[in-house]
């Protein structure tokens, strides 16, 4: 089966799982027999290793993400066994009209349409930025970063981080750790939240700012990320609706015939 197909079919596996999302509740620090500073840097520690090995990981989920409007949105998360990756987000572009996909190669970071059974399109992708590079805000449906971009943030034991071990949030599995930033006078190193993860890597929820992210199934992931469509040249979609289409202008001095 070709790479694509490939990738194709295991999106559609996963979305027969759909669940909607329910609402997460205030986490509560797990109890610790030592001291805080022992405690918050075992949690730190416990953190780095997860990430790294969630770098490793290579797998297909699908996930539902509250972002607060009373209708969750699919999200499917694919990580390659060679580092690629890409997420599909359901309304993700265009003040929610348009699905996007955000995907991760060797030549680079890339925005791509989405065709779905509403609105049959061919995919084409756009270079929004070099390999490794975030996604420009202006074309950034953040929801990605949640996946890889913070990795390496989590492993560096000296980023300005304060990590603690807390409760699951309702319904996610796995561990659980609350993230804040210890520097006020920089812009936050990650989105601030919190994060659960399985212990094999896979990012099981999480609550950021812009909404609460649940897994709801998942399979293995392949070899290789391909891009879902060709590279084009072209300004990528942007983030907000599109303005409305103006009136059509009548014209004058023309008397409609009896």
């Amino acid at each position: 089966m070709r790479p694509r197909s490939m990738l194709l079919s295991t999106a559609a596996l996963l979305l027969t799982g759909v669940a909607a999302c329910s609402g997460a509740p205030e986490t509560v620090p797990l109890p610790a027999s030592s001291g805080p500073s022992q405690a918050a840097g075992d949690a730190r520690d416990s953190l780095a290793a997860t990430a790294a090995l969630a770098m490793d990981k290579a797998y297909a989920a699908l996930y539902s993400l509250d972002d607060g409007s009373g209708r969750p949105r699919n999200v499917v998360a694919t990580v390659g066994g060679d580092g690629t990756w890409r997420v599909d987000v359901s309304g993700g572009a265009l003040g929610g009209t348009a699905d996007v996909t955000i995907a991760s190669t060797a030549a680079g970071v890339f925005q791509c349409t989405l065709g779905s059974q509403s609105n049959p399109i061919t995919s084409t992708c756009v270079k929004v930025a070099k390999p490794g590079k975030p996604v420009p805000d202006e074309y950034d449906p953040k929801v990605q970063r949640l996946f890889r971009q913070w990795l390496p943030v989590f492993t560096d034991r000296q980023a300005a981080l304060a990590v603690t071990q807390v409760q699951p949030l309702a319904g996610a599995k796995g561990s659980c750790f609350s993230i804040d930033s210890i520097s006020a006078s920089l812009a936050d190193p990650v989105d601030i939240g919190v994060y659960c993860y399985a212990d094999d890597g896979v990012l099981t929820a999480a609550r950021v700012g812009f909404g609460v992210l649940k897994i709801t199934s998942q399979v293995e992931g392949p070899a290789t990320v391909p891009l879902p469509g060709p590279e084009v040249a072209g300004p990528p979609m942007g983030m907000d609706a599109p303005p409305p289409a103006p009136d059509p202008v009548q014209p004058t001095g023309i008397v409609p015939s009896a």
